[in-house]
Parts: C-alpha cells; sequence; structure tokens
C-alpha cells in the first residue's frame, strides 16, 4: 500500500509530443499551400554600355615617408613631380579647369601619419575634387 502511494506522487518523466507534430503539420500545409501563390521580385538590373570618351588617367597625389609631396600623372607617364602644398593645389586647379570629372588617388607610405592624408583629402575637398580614392598595395 506503501509502495501505490509513492508511485503516484512521481513526476512525469515523459514529454508528449503528439500536440507539437499536430502544429508541425498543420504549418506544413499552410507553407505548402502559400508557397506556389507567392509573387516572386522583378529586379530590374542596369544595363552598360560603351562609353563614348576613353577614362581619364587619374593623378596621383605621394605622400613619402618624410611627408613630402609628389604628383605623377599617369597620363603624361610615370613620372613623380615634386610638389609642395601650395603647387600641388595650384596644379590640380589647372587640371580641374580641364576636366571637372579628374579623378585622384592618394597613394602614402604606410608609416605616414593619418594627420597627413587627411590634410591631402581637405585640401582636395576644398578644391571641389568629386572623384577621391585611397591606393593601396595588394599583399
Amino acid at each position: 500500500m506503501s509502495f501505490s502511494r509513492r508511485s503516484s506522487h512521481l513526476p512525469i518523466s515523459q514529454i508528449n509530443v503528439v500536440p507539437y507534430i499536430d502544429v508541425m503539420l498543420v504549418l506544413l500545409v499552410i507553407f505548402m499551400i502559400t508557397a506556389p501563390m507567392m509573387n516572386t521580385g522583378q529586379i530590374d538590373l542596369p544595363s552598360v554600355g560603351k562609353s563614348l570618351a576613353p577614362s581619364i588617367a587619374p593623378l596621383e597625389v605621394i605622400i613619402k615617408k618624410d611627408s613630402t609631396l609628389a604628383l605623377r600623372d599617369h597620363a603624361q607617364g610615370e613620372q613623380e613631380l615634386p610638389v609642395s602644398l601650395d603647387e600641388l593645389t595650384a596644379l590640380l586647379h589647372r587640371k580641374l579647369v580641364l576636366n571637372p570629372e579628374q579623378s585622384v588617388v592618394i597613394s602614402a607610405d604606410k608609416k605616414v601619419r593619418y594627420e597627413e592624408v587627411i590634410n591631402v583629402m581637405d585640401m582636395l575637398q576644398q578644391q571641389h575634387i568629386k572623384k577621391v580614392g585611397l591606393l593601396t598595395k595588394v599583399r
């Protein structure tokens, strides 16, 4: 008699999964019915046409280890022209008069202070240069 009392007070250690299976099957049926009814999205991708004018080679502003500046015009060749910040401003202004869409890339030695790069970028922004990039080295 005492043995039967103990068994009646023991917790049930089994989980009844039948209601979970019923819910899962109902959801499966709902998804199977609604999935074919969904409209797939249509994306209009831009097309690329041939450019009438060839792209213009960018100007490269070089910041060396000792914070000196140089300018390389890739359209003229690979020769570096040492310049000061004021001379660089004047040269870029002349180039922008000829071509307002001129792009400029900045290549700096990795040991140059970040402040020097920001100063050059600030000067380029003051000259209203729209296309500015940073040149990096691929490892």
